[in-house]
């Protein structure tokens, strides 16, 4: 049975077939609202899975970007494990273009390449390495690719939740933090209101005392609510957009406001649910109306996804390096799957930077290292 080592030392020998198979990936772009350029990057994905003799299913949807679900060792009885992936990106259809696929000396750029298609990449070898060594796997282990993450996953989270509630571990492929690729055992979850308030419009010179102003009334209840912050406990809440008024003569109507708010734990965003919903006005004769819901809860830091971090910390000693981890404001598949009570390890994708930008990269010598770790943990955990 070859030992982590002799996988990490295959997967450095493979690693020309690797970064062939990563520019290919990236030079099929896939913006989320593009489905025909989604379904085709899904066809290739497809193709290259059937070449591991898996058993590859296409899961059509009517609006969004196909989904692919892979199944290896299927016959194996007991829960699975799962990984999670997403091909979609942020960057519009023609961006290769200006932001072509190259490499310089040790980094490779290009759209999407760290977010998250070098994830991608790297799961898809470490399942290769393990086939070409004849490394059995013990387990039946799920590869999920979705294709709307980016803009909340909302035709793919039935299909993560359902596949996550036959695990007893994910592994999700988002980028790693920092120039060592640290992994994350937490992220915040991310909600998000919608405050609009209704006053009386009046002539602001002639008939002042007619009116209500919707913006006086909202500058009350800013202020109610960017105290709800707590920095201690990882909260914040950040009334971000503002639209009022009509004209500086007239006293405005209306005020609508968007708050984004982020929280490391649900007791925290039922505390904050609780004290939006319960606003009322300070102006006399004035209304508000309060919207807004959980989009992804947290991924709380449990002893059980701790304990998965202390195998993925011994493995990666083994080929040589330290694994660190954090975690971040920004949310993933994996506050899915977490808030389901399934052990979840995020962020063991790609080690860049540059995430949705022009200067997005991977780091190319640590491609196959974080494949290795995914190969050592598909057959120990």
């Amino acid at each position: 049975m070859p030992t982590l080592r002799d996988i990490y030392t295959h997967l450095q020998n493979e690693q020309g077939a690797l970064m062939h198979t990563l520019r290919r990936l990236v030079e099929h772009e896939t913006p989320t609202d593009n489905k025909a350029a989604i379904d085709r990057a899904q066809e290739f994905l497809a193709g290259e899975f059937d070449a591991l003799e898996a058993q590859v299913a296409v899961l059509p949807q009517a609006e969004a970007g196909n989904q692919l679900r892979v199944t290896f060792n299927a016959q194996a009885a007991g829960p699975q494990l799962t990984i999670l992936t997403h091909i979609d990106t942020v960057y519009p259809l023609g961006t290769l273009a200006e932001m072509p696929y190259h490499e310089d000396g040790q980094l490779a750029y290009g759209p999407g390449i760290f977010d998250m298609k070098g994830g991608i990449v790297i799961a898809l070898y470490a399942l290769k390495a393990l086939r070409d060594l004849a490394a059995p796997l013990a387990r039946r282990v799920v590869f999920v690719v979705t294709s709307d993450e980016e803009t909340g996953s909302h035709t793919s989270r039935a299909l993560i939740e359902d596949e996550a509630r036959r695990s007893d571990t994910v592994l999700v492929l988002e980028p790693g933090v920092g120039p060592h690729g640290a992994i994350k055992t937490w992220r915040k979850g991310i909600g998000g209101f919608r405050l609009a308030i209704k006053g009386r419009a009046a002539h602001a010179g002639a008939d002042p005392d007619k009116g209500r102003s919707a913006i006086v009334e909202m500058s009350h209840q800013v202020l109610r609510i960017h105290a709800l912050n707590n920095p201690a406990k990882g909260t914040s809440v950040n009334v971000g957009v503002l639209n009022a008024g009509t004209r500086s003569n007239v006293v405005p109507a209306e005020a609508v406001a968007q708050i984004d708010v982020r929280v490391m734990t649900t007791a925290e965003w039922d505390r904050i649910a609780q004290t939006m919903n319960g606003l009322s006005p300070v102006t006399p004769d004035t209304t508000l109306a309060v919207s807004g819901a959980l989009n992804r809860p947290p991924m709380e830091r449990t002893p059980a996804i701790l304990s998965r971090y202390a195998v993925a910390k011994e493995l990666a000693a083994q080929i040589g390096y330290a694994l660190d981890e954090t975690g971040t404001g920004g949310g993933s598949d994996g506050n899915f799957t977490a808030a389901l009570g399934i052990p979840t390890l995020d962020g063991l994708g790609a080690v860049g930077n540059g995430a949705h930008s022009p200067s997005e990269f991977v780091t190319m010598p640590a491609l196959p290292k974080r494949a290795a770790l995914i190969a050592g943990l598909l057959r120990t955990l």
